[in-house]
């Protein structure tokens, strides 16, 4: 690591201590920590539960979009973020209606598939073309926005880095379950989604966070900007006080010059006989 990539060029810099502590809780906020984890895994596992018991795909259906709605309700008394809780919804919604009109049980879970292999897809080609999207998802919360692309290029590698992780790790879980979707059953496709929707989560955090760790802190672009209106208002504050002691001298000096060139002109004038 060169010198450049432990310490930002330019701008306020956090401590190391400050910005992991900022970092894990952008982490836990922008992915939705255990209890977003829980949102997305339980309906699932209840879905594939009841369709192993019962073996009716309405029931099961059902039975997932309304433990999902519970969850949001639950959200909603705690005052709590909604964007996980809309999020799962949405999908076990689409899951249950595709599921209770083809008749087919592994159609519950391809919006989540499709959904999983999209958003790997995004995560790969954001780091191809250097705009990688956990820059772009936690440089509003760590209040850097985007100086992290021009001014820090330490934490640019780090984020491409952790966008290679995420990506790289989702693609590897659609290819573990779409030829279950196509070959295998539901029952096999249901218990493997669920045993692989808590681990691949908690690897891709922990290598963004080793990342993050090891990169230069962030730099507080929000500071920066407060600094600069600050400035601007002590100049503009300065001039005023400057121009008032400044105007009475002039005044007063501008006086004098008036008042001289009156006796000098009246010296000149030849005497009235």
């Amino acid at each position: 690591m060169t010198p450049d990539d432990k310490t930002p060029p330019t701008g306020h810099r956090r401590t190391a201590a400050d910005s992991r502590a900022a970092a894990d809780t952008a982490l836990l906020e922008a992915f939705g920590g255990v209890r977003g984890m829980v949102d997305t895994t339980v309906p699932g596992l209840v879905f594939v539960l009841l369709y192993t018991i019962k073996r009716d795909i309405h029931l099961a259906a059902i039975a997932a979009l309304g433990l999902t709605v519970l969850l949001g309700v639950a959200r909603l008394v705690r005052k709590e973020t909604l964007k996980h809780a809309f999020s799962g919804i949405f999908g076990v919604a689409f899951g249950a209606i595709f599921a209770m009109m083809s008749g087919d049980a592994k159609n519950f879970y391809l919006p989540g598939m499709l959904y999983t292999l999209g958003l790997a897809i995004a995560y790969i080609l954001s780091a191809i073309f250097r705009f990688p999207l956990i820059g772009v998802l936690l440089g509003p919360m760590l209040k850097e926005n985007l100086s992290w692309r021009t001014r820090n290029p330490g934490r640019f590698r780090a984020y491409t880095r952790s966008t290679w992780a995420w990506g790289l790790i989702l693609l590897a879980k659609s290819a573990v379950l779409f030829p279950l979707y196509w070959w295998g059953d539901a029952t096999q496709l249901g218990w493997v989604k669920v045993a692989l929707g808590i681990p691949p989560f908690l690897l891709c955090v922990y290598l963004t966070w080793i990342f993050l760790a090891k990169a230069p802190p962030p730099i507080d672009v929000i500071a920066e900007m407060e600094a600069e209106e600050k400035a601007e208002r002590d100049r503009e504050r300065a001039k005023a006080e400057a121009d008032k002691i400044t105007d009475p001298l002039l005044s007063e000096w501008t006086g004098q010059i008036v008042s001289e060139a009156r006796t000098e002109s009246a010296d000149r004038q030849p005497p009235r006989h």
